[in-house]
């Protein structure tokens, strides 16, 4: 890469070759600390005014701020875990004192000596000595809370983290609430395993798959859109409680609310039903808030919700009614559907029967209003070829969704576990594909010779965790909740 000769970053590598020439290594391999700065902080944190602690500690960071007066200076570290002021005085350092001025905003240093309070009251280390530990070469930005392109803090996510206190706090709740999560499902008896990220067959879900090559197989492989097939044949080899939390691939569009590759929560319990992972999802959710510090009220993008109250529930089709006004049903004439659709503004595919054409008019005027969290009941079969249909409507499959703030959080069956109607399903969806539907479900003999073995009556879930991250951190897009979300291989000029 070349560097523009008068730049910040050009003056940068000439102190590495000047460093480097005095025989000053910039890049040291390790530092002996003696704890992380916030360990050091809690530890004195006692001290008065003026007082010293009885022993040196070592300590390391980034240089985040330089104060210069004259004969004695501050500069204020980071290590990731806290901030802590350093004291430095040239009776102490000597001429390591212009060195350690010398050096620039963003180099990472380690330094010795011992705590103490100054009179102001602030806590910091008394430093006797220092080395230089990593020489940063790009300069940090001065005002990155006021960059209008968050897009280039995405593509420089190591920058924002740095830089940007809020991004860090964003995923610390996230990985809390993952922990959450799996403490909350360990403690009911679920067991955490593993399946095939590489596939033979993509299955378990709607939706167009990643393609491979494996050269010793001589075979194409798919990177997984859902694991749910491979967590049902565990319930069918006697696993009574399962779930994994992984990484799902699907070859669709980027927008605030889908990323090609995402994370997933999936669990099946045999014996139970969507009621019964209606009642879990609930009360999952409802306890991950409580675990990482929210309660029973949050707020996401200025809108509060109430966590605590039983969350709404009712059927599809009482939604369309309830929500939107209008009153649809698998009685009228597929040519009034379809007139419903275009007065709802709905873009209806032509091979479309009426379960996806209700789907489509709900997706278009109730999904976008549902803001209290809602359970959404009893979807149409057509949409839905893995789940058991509704006892009272053979239109309807027993599902739910859940809903909150205009977005899917939970995706929940009672699964079909009749082999024999699965085929049929997984033929007609076969009969899809080769009419060009790319997201259509494939017919996975494995699976369908699992189902003959036998499933037990089983209640399966989804949810999306990012999404549930973005509502528990009051985050608008994706991709402030993905460390590195997917974007397009260059910025626009």
């Amino acid at each position: 890469m070349e560097v523009d000769s008068s730049s910040e970053a050009a003056q940068r590598r000439r102190q590495v070759d000047d460093l480097k020439a005095k025989g000053i290594e910039p890049y040291k391999a390790g530092f002996k600390r003696t704890d992380p700065l916030n360990s050091l902080i809690e530890k004195y944190s006692p001290l008065e005014a003026g007082e010293h602690g009885a022993e040196d500690i070592a300590a390391a960071g980034r240089i985040r701020a330089i104060r210069r007066h004259g004969k004695a200076s501050f500069v204020v570290i980071d290590d990731g875990s806290a901030s802590c002021q350093l004291y430095l005085a040239v009776d102490r350092l000597g001429e390591k004192y212009e060195e350690f001025l010398a050096l620039d905003i963003g180099d990472i240093v380690g330094v010795c000596g011992p705590v103490f309070r100054t009179r102001r009251g602030e806590l910091s280390v008394d430093v006797r000595d220092y080395e230089l530990l990593t020489k940063s070469l790009q300069p940090l930005p001065e005002k990155w809370h006021g960059l209008k392109d968050v897009e280039i803090r995405y593509r420089r996510r190591c920058v924002d983290l740095i830089v940007n206190p809020d991004v860090k706090k964003v995923f610390n709740q996230r990985i809390k609430i993952i922990r959450a999560i799996r403490h909350f499902f360990n403690e009911r008896g679920f067991l955490e395993v593993e399946t095939p990220m590489l596939q033979p067959i993509p299955g378990g879900a709607t939706a167009k798959p990643f393609v491979t090559y494996h050269n010793a197989l001589d075979m194409n492989l798919f990177m997984r859109v859902a694991p749910e097939l491979y967590l049902k044949r565990l319930i069918v080899g006697g696993f009574d409680k399962v779930y994994e939390i992984n990484r799902n691939f699907r070859n669709e569009g980027i927008s605030t609310k889908h990323n090609p590759e995402f994370t997933m929560l999936e669990t099946y319990q045999a014996y139970a039903d969507y009621h019964d992972m209606m009642e879990l999802t609930e009360t999952m959710i409802k306890e991950v808030a409580t675990a990482i510090g929210l309660g029973d009220k949050i707020t996401y993008q200025g809108v509060e919700l109430d966590l605590k109250r039983p969350w709404a529930q009712m059927t599809l089709i009482e939604s369309l009614k309830r929500v939107a006004g209008v009153e649809l049903s698998f009685d009228m004439d597929l040519a009034d559907l379809r007139a419903a659709a275009e007065k709802a503004g709905a873009s209806i595919d032509p091979a479309a029967g009426k379960g996806k054409i209700i789907i489509e008019i709900f997706e278009k005027l109730v999904e976008p209003n549902l803001v209290e969290p809602t359970f959404i009941l009893d979807y149409p079969l057509e949409v839905t070829p893995l789940a058991r249909q509704h006892p009272d409507n053979p239109n309807l499959v027993e599902r739910f969704e859940l809903m909150i703030c205009g977005r899917e959080i939970a995706n929940a069956f009672t699964e079909l576990t009749d082999p024999i109607e699965q085929r049929r399903r997984f033929e007609a969806q076969a009969a899809l594909r080769e009419s060009g539907d790319e997201e259509a479900q494939w017919l996975d003999e494995d699976f369908l010779q699992a189902l003959e073995t036998g499933l037990p009556p089983t209640g399966g879930l989804g949810i999306g965790i990012d999404r549930l991250v973005m509502i528990l951190t009051d985050s608008p897009s994706i991709r402030d909740v993905l460390l590195f979300p997917h974007l397009r291989s260059k910025l626009t000029s």
